[in-house]
C-alpha cells in the first residue's frame, strides 16, 4: 500500500459546512493494523439538528453516520485514490438523542475492494449507549497506477 493521506484538513466539519451547522466536528482518523480506516467525530446538537422537542432527525443521523464513514474510508486508501459516492447507506435509530447533548461519532472500515469499500458508523451516547448505527457502501475513484497502466 502506498502513503498514508494526511486528512488534518478535513478535521473539523470535513469540508461540508452543513456538518458543523449541526453541531458535528471530526476530530480523529487513521488506519488500524489490516489497513482498515477509521475516524472520530464529536456531536453536540445545535437547533438545526432537532424538531421543535429537541429530539434529533433521523436524516441527521444518516448524514453524519454517512459522513463518518466516508471520511474512514478516505483514511484507509492511498496515494490520491478516494471515495467518488455513497452507493447505499442503511441507518438504524435505536434511541433518541437530544439537544445539548454530547455524542461520540464512529466510522471504520470493513472492507476495501478495488471497486468499493464497506464501512460501519455509530452514534453513542456518553455511557456508551447506542443511539444509532450505520452500514455503507462507498464506490472508489482509483488513479491509474504508473507501473500497470491501470
Amino acid at each position: 500500500m502506498g502513503e498514508r493521506k494526511n486528512l488534518d484538513r478535513w478535521l473539523g466539519d470535513g469540508g461540508m459546512a452543513i456538518i458543523g451547522a449541526l453541531g458535528a466536528s471530526f476530530d480523529e482518523y487513521g488506519v488500524d493494523g489490516e489497513d482498515l480506516g477509521w475516524a472520530h467525530a464529536h456531536f453536540e446538537p445545535r437547533e438545526l439538528a432537532a424538531n421543535p422537542h429537541g429530539l434529533v432527525q433521523a436524516g441527521v443521523h444518516a448524514v453524519l453516520l454517512d459522513a463518518v464513514m466516508n471520511f474512514a474510508v478516505n483514511a484507509a486508501l492511498s496515494g490520491r485514490d478516494r471515495t467518488s459516492a455513497t452507493v447505499e447507506i442503511t441507518t438504524e435509530l435505536m434511541r433518541p438523542a437530544t439537544r445539548g447533548e454530547h455524542y461520540d461519532v464512529r466510522g471504520e472500515v470493513v472492507r476495501v475492494t478495488r471497486q468499493v469499500a464497506y464501512a460501519e458508523g455509530t452514534i453513542v451516547d456518553e455511557s456508551g449507549r447506542m443511539m444509532s448505527r450505520a452500514t455503507g457502501t462507498f464506490l472508489l475513484h482509483r488513479e491509474a497506477s504508473e507501473d500497470t497502466g491501470a
